[in-house]
């Protein structure tokens, strides 16, 4: 039995008769006995059960895991009952290598001392909430003042860098068209299918949430996906009142056939992903749009000749109807790199799209 009263140390795998720790020593050698404690087949106390086909639970991790054992160890060490160490960096850092889901542990979250209640919605849509509402410790900023003002004030690349300026350049996104072509605003692309129809949906590396927040503002849910990359996007969404999903570009999307409205994604989805993945990720967001469901594929980007060489047809192979398809030059780094943009709308067939 666990004396729940006390807390355990993590390196030593609490005696539980429902956790039956593999017998492959070898395999197992310097896993973390937490690790062992969780993924090892579990007895349901009520025998068998139909539902599982099976007596026991498998609880799941990403396969990787066991792969980058220090850090796997270092993850899993603690007390159990007791508080987790501050080490989101940590987490982060295993489940990008591939340790997806990171397994589960038994210590409380680590979290500010003082925590300050979040503004009400829809006060919270528009205002940078407190900085209570974040650990800091893993981030080059230590407050939101830092992160609204590291576009003017920081040098070098991170990632979304002036999304946490929400009197910037988000206070207009996807609001109205804006002299390009490449730009869709929402109400253009609600136009497309019959009032109240596009209900639930997701956003795809969303950033700050904001295109969850006009959505939102019409009336229509949407859980926006975001890593920590440098900057809390996570607890900054959850802030504004709409839901972060934290999972990477390579986990299956968690939502089951054929149940969503809309799926959106800016920038995220480009070259820069293997294009094998891609394939299995655009056939991922086709399984999850219902039959008639919208795809915007914002700004993608890639070279030139890959266009039409390699992502036109792999867009086509999946079976989306296009609705619009604007390709146009993106000219930020320079015009020699010779770089496109790709804005799409695509449906899901409303019949025969299986």
């Amino acid at each position: 039995q666990i004396d729940i009263a006390s807390p355990v140390v993590a390196k030593v795998a609490p005696k539980y008769e429902a956790v039956q720790v593999s017998d492959n020593t070898q395999s197992d050698q310097n896993l973390p006995s937490e690790f062992l404690s969780l993924t090892s087949p579990q007895k349901l106390p009520l025998g068998f059960s139909k539902n599982f086909d099976s007596n026991e639970i498998m609880p799941p991790v990403g396969s990787p895991c066991t792969l980058f054992r220090d850090l796997l160890n270092r993850y899993m060490s603690y007390n159990v009952n007791g508080s987790c160490p501050d080490d989101d960096f940590l987490a982060q850092k295993l489940l990008l290598k591939g340790c997806e889901p990171l397994p589960r542990r038994r210590c409380r979250a680590a979290a500010q001392q003082e925590y300050v209640e979040p503004y009400p919605i829809p006060e919270s849509f528009w205002n940078t909430p407190s900085d209570s509402s974040v650990v800091w410790s893993g981030y080059t900023c230590k407050n939101y003042d830092c992160l609204v003002n590291r576009v003017r004030n920081q040098r070098g690349f991170d990632d979304c860098k002036d999304c946490f300026d929400l009197n910037g350049k988000e206070k207009s996104r996807w609001t109205a068209k804006t002299g390009t072509r490449l730009d869709f605003s929402i109400d253009e692309v609600l136009a497309v299918k019959k009032p109240g129809t596009i209900r639930i949906g997701l956003d795809i590396g969303g950033g700050v949430a904001t295109f969850a927040i006009r959505m939102r503002e019409r009336n229509i849910t949407i859980v926006t996906t975001s890593m920590n990359l440098n900057g809390p996007f996570n607890n900054f969404i959850a802030s504004r009142g709409v839901i972060p999903l934290y999972i990477s570009i390579s986990q299956r999307l968690p939502f089951f056939d054929n149940t969503l409205d809309i799926v959106h994604s800016m920038h995220v989805m480009s070259n820069w992903i293997p294009t094998t993945l891609l394939h299995f990720l655009l056939f991922d967001i086709y399984r999850v749009l219902r039959p008639g469901g919208l795809f915007w594929l914002d700004h993608f980007f890639c070279a030139g000749d890959q266009l039409e060489q390699v992502y036109a047809p792999l867009i086509d192979s999946v079976g989306f109807n296009k609705v619009k398809w604007i390709v146009g030059r993106k000219l930020d780094r320079g015009p020699e790199l010779n770089e496109m943009y790709l804005s799409a709308l695509l449906e899901k067939p409303l019949k025969n799209s299986w």
